[in-house]
């Protein structure tokens, strides 16, 4: 991989965005601000169409207008990556597998950057494990874009911070330059496996707080439920991979505050409508978005399993989500747990 060079030429590496959600049309803005083009795969070719004509996507942040002109769109997985120096994923944990038995091309040699925030179920991997043990790519071909940063307001450009993480900064440095703007300011880390981590575990504390919501709690018990959050964090972190590192920082505790309290979290959302008496199906049919805190709290608490963190919260929401169990007495349970 030619990646080591890449800071000494004057243009930058070819980009490609993988998915057509609401995170990828963000970073796909993003993106656009500094290069002259960027490949662009979804698998919705209406989408597709739509953006080609109307300048935006239709399904997620359609207040966004792209110049398309920069866009090489595609419903083509393999024209993406065989166009592409550096891949961002953003697509669903649950629906990565799937995206990656479409390839034929070979990602080996390829910079691969995880957008998303969750465990791969078929595997209980996270993403860059994944793409490490699965696909052969190098560990310092890999790395990690977390927040705190919501794509809605990415769309409505307000000040936003994102956290990339690579154990080679100079690749590191190449993402967070092509990603930064006026209104996104961008630091590197080499903390890659803890703040994928704690991106997948952000999500599952977020529904914890929303069930809490939706259950009549008020704010006394959600600082609490988020004071015992970090911390368990933390624990679980430690547990899975040991290095130093501020769990106070942004991408650690900033991404949590951001997920479990913001009126734009989908996990929050989905986690209120199971403390007011939603079920697991209704819920995910009423959402549009997929909640991924959803699938990473099964993941989390299997892997837990082994590692053996104390993690009540993450037990607590699997009990409502995974085992049926009434969320009020389970919440009831839980606050006699919490300091």
């Amino acid at each position: 991989m030619r990646g080591k060079i890449f800071l000494f030429m004057d243009k930058f590496p070819k980009f490609a965005v993988i998915g057509g959600g609401s995170w990828a049309t963000a970073i796909a803005k993003m993106l656009c601000v500094n290069l002259d083009e960027i490949a662009w795969y979804m698998r919705n070719e209406s989408a597709i169409d739509h953006i080609k004509i109307q300048k935006h996507n239709p399904n997620y942040l359609s207040s966004v207008e792209f110049d398309i002109k920069k866009l090489k769109l595609t419903s083509d997985i393999n024209e993406a990556v065989a166009y592409a120096d550096f891949i961002i994923f953003a697509i669903p944990s649950a629906f990565l597998s799937t995206e990656l038995k479409k390839l034929t091309v070979s990602i080996k040699d390829k910079v691969i950057f995880s957008a998303i925030k969750g465990i791969v179920p078929e595997t209980f991997l996270i993403v860059g494990e994944h793409f490490h043990q699965e696909f052969d790519v190098p560990i310092e071909n890999i790395g990690v874009i977390t927040g705190p940063c919501h794509a809605e307001e990415v769309a409505l450009e307000r000040l936003s911070y994102l956290t990339i993480a690579c154990g080679d900064a100079e690749k590191a440095k190449i993402v967070a330059k092509v990603l930064a703007g006026n209104y996104i300011k961008t630091k590197i880390s080499d903390d890659i496996i803890g703040t994928e981590y704690a991106a997948m575990l952000k999500n599952i504390y977020a529904i914890a707080a929303g069930i809490a919501h939706g259950l009549g709690y008020g704010d006394n018990f959600q600082s609490v439920i988020m004071s015992n959050a970090i911390r368990e964090m933390k624990k679980f972190i430690r547990k899975v991979h040991k290095m130093k590192r501020n769990i106070n920082n942004s991408a650690y505790l900033g991404d949590l505050l951001v997920t479990g309290y913001s009126v734009f979290s989908r996990n929050r959302m989905f986690g209120n409508m199971i403390g007011k008496g939603y079920t697991v199906k209704s819920a995910m049919m009423e959402m549009s978005m997929v909640a991924e805190g959803y699938y990473a709290v099964k993941s989390a608490y299997k892997l837990n399993q082994e590692y053996k963190a104390k993690t009540p919260i993450i037990d607590a929401v699997y009990e409502i989500l995974y085992e049926g169990k009434d969320a009020k007495r389970v919440f009831k349970k839980l606050t006699e747990k919490l300091d």
